[in-house]
């Protein structure tokens, strides 16, 4: 007999049980999730509520990373418009079920497990919004396997547009920027060059070499990149201690010294074949610095350690003359209100004409000497 439980965490879980169904996937690993929920990033009065399903036969056989949100923060797909609606006409939108990496626009796996339990745990997921009398549930950054499981489920499916760049052999950074236009590989060599003068240089810090001071100048850094967005940030600086002991063989820093000083920082994640960037601040305005540690550097990391991708974060048309190139992003969502279903299909029609729109015009703005098909 299969039995769906919902959890009160991923803590609650055994790590080894949770791994084994993540299949070494870091952003979705036992370590981070746990990390984000005992440092109170998640949980609490934070708006995301914690609530994994899992699927369980003689043990458990598949689990979903799912919360119960009370706001639309921190997920990267925009939904406001359709909070906005919903209340309009006196309805509740909030809470939702939202089946996500929390703060990270990362495209992966969210149902974890065998694709046999597929159907079951989005019938779960159809159940729980039912039950609880939730107005939706929405699936974000879905890989695009995912996406077809969900829209043979029925779910509406919403794509979006990020920026990668892919690995094509290059055996060093020259190598890698001769493939590009003569006037994009200038700008990249002439932006350089304006870092090298200023007198910083950078240092590659790999796992345990971040040291607990570094994470805490990161820290600073990364604090300060959101107060000069006027926001507050997702994650605490006891996360980044916690997944810098934890998870170091997945910690990328790259540390930018002026005079010995550290002035700024940024941290991927190395995953796998790919390189994930994914926060950066600096403490003082030094021209090109921000391309420097958050696309040159992560550039030259993949080529050097062989990865086939680096995913630059969330949006950045300025990717593009960078040799970044665009990719699409899925999710996939439930909607319990039939007429509202309707209304977000009609929407979601009309968005998607623009979406295929804008990456055609996308790619014939490609930095290649010779245009690069989306992989």
């Amino acid at each position: 007999m299969v039995n769906r439980v919902w959890h009160p965490s991923v803590g609650s879980l055994p790590a080894s049980e949770w791994d084994r169904l993540a299949e070494e996937s870091a952003l979705l690993s036992h370590a981070w999730l746990t990390a984000l929920e005992e440092c109170g990033c998640v949980g609490g009065d934070t708006g995301w509520q914690p609530m994994p399903l899992v699927l369980e036969r003689e043990g458990i056989e598949a689990v979903v990373p799912a919360y119960l949100k009370q706001h639309s923060w921190g997920e990267y797909v925009f939904d406001w418009a359709w909070a906005d609606a919903w209340e309009r006409v006196g309805m509740h939108y909030y809470p939702k079920l939202v089946v996500a990496i929390p703060f990270t626009p990362v495209s992966g796996r969210r149902l974890l497990g065998p694709a046999a339990n597929h159907p079951a745990l989005i019938q779960g997921i159809e159940q729980r919004v039912a039950e609880s009398g939730l107005s939706s549930a929405h699936v974000l950054f879905v890989d695009e396997d995912g996406s077809r499981v969900f829209d043979n489920a029925g779910w509406l499916l919403r794509r979006g547009v990020q920026f990668h760049w892919f690995n094509r052999g290059y055996g060093d950074m020259h190598d890698f920027l001769e493939a590009l236009e003569r006037d994009k590989r200038k700008k990249i060599r002439q932006e350089r060059r304006k870092v090298e003068a200023s007198g910083v240089t950078i240092e590659v810090l790999d796992g345990e070499a971040i040291t607990p001071e570094i994470w805490t100048f990161f820290f600073q850094c990364y604090q300060r990149t959101y107060r000069e967005h006027r926001s507050s940030p997702y994650l605490s600086q006891a996360f980044f201690l916690q997944v810098g002991a934890t998870m170091a063989r997945h910690m990328v820093m790259f540390l930018a010294k002026r005079d010995g000083v550290p002035v700024a920082a940024s941290l991927c994640l190395s995953d796998g074949d790919r390189l994930h960037g994914r926060y950066w601040g600096a403490i003082e305005e030094i021209s090109c610095l921000h391309f420097e540690l958050c696309y040159y550097q992560g550039i030259e990391y993949a080529i050097r350690h062989g990865l086939s991708c680096f995913e630059g974060g969330a949006q950045g048309e300025h990717k593009l003359a960078r040799g970044f190139e665009p990719v699409k992003t899925f999710s996939a969502h439930f909607l319990q209100d039939t007429r509202f279903r309707s209304a977000v299909y009609h929407w979601l029609e009309r968005e998607r004409s623009g979406v295929d729109s804008y990456l055609q015009q996308l790619f014939s703005h490609s930095a290649y000497k010779n245009a690069c098909q989306q992989p």
